[in-house]
């Protein structure tokens, strides 16, 4: 019990408040990829913004991270690891209310079961998104329900495991004819890369770094 409250005061006390004003990302795809160019396909793509959460969940055992496996059949990033998230609406919705409207549309947990506790620095993709990312902490009795349009699967990952820096691996891979190079974080047979291992190694170095 300690332990967690620790963790979570140390959340509160190196995270940005949720509704601190946005800043543009501090962190992306293009860290480790300074000299490679952006595929001819994307160099004018349309900047999008939109927000993640990261869902802490703290009882029933050590701190585990709850992360989903996107549907095979969607047209971008399918079969990924990635937070609960997408675009934000237009007409007036902040980061904030996104990150928790995606997590009930894609994984089935409403609002109600959901404590947002800070937000962290915003992260862009190659792809054109500006992620905000939140951590919320998910209260007991909730229930999954994933979305099989979006989602093919839910999981917990150990906190402990992803805020190691000797799991924080990098890999690479050619893509559009270069090389590019990554952030992972393999578990169990779960491919933790990308967006979401970047992310994660932001967390990381806001918490501990």
């Amino acid at each position: 019990m300690r332990e967690t409250e620790a963790l979570v005061a140390r959340l509160r006390d190196r995270l940005d408040p949720i509704d601190a004003p946005l800043e543009g990302p501090r962190f992306g795809d293009a860290d480790l990829n300074g000299d490679v160019p952006v595929p001819p396909e994307l160099a004018d793509v349309e900047i999008r913004a939109a927000a993640v959460i990261a869902p802490l969940i703290l009882h029933d055992g050590p701190p585990r991270l709850l992360l989903t496996e996107r549907a095979s059949h969607l047209p971008r990033h399918a079969g990924q690891i990635s937070f609960p998230g997408g675009r934000i609406d237009g007409g007036g919705e902040t980061a904030a209310e996104a990150a928790v409207r995606e997590l009930e549309e894609e994984v089935g947990i409403g609002g109600h079961h959901v404590e947002l506790v800070g937000r962290f620095d915003s992260y862009a993709t190659v792809t054109g998104y500006h992620v905000t990312p939140f951590v919320g902490v998910i209260k007991p009795g909730f229930t999954v329900r994933p979305d099989p349009g979006e989602v093919a699967d839910v999981f917990e990952t150990p906190f402990d495991f992803l805020m190691d820096p000797a799991n924080h691996q990098r890999h690479s891979r050619e893509w559009q004819g270069h090389v590019r190079h990554y952030y992972a974080m393999p578990w169990e047979g779960r491919y933790i890369w990308g967006a979401t291992a970047g992310m994660l190694k932001s967390l990381h170095d806001r918490l501990y770094g």
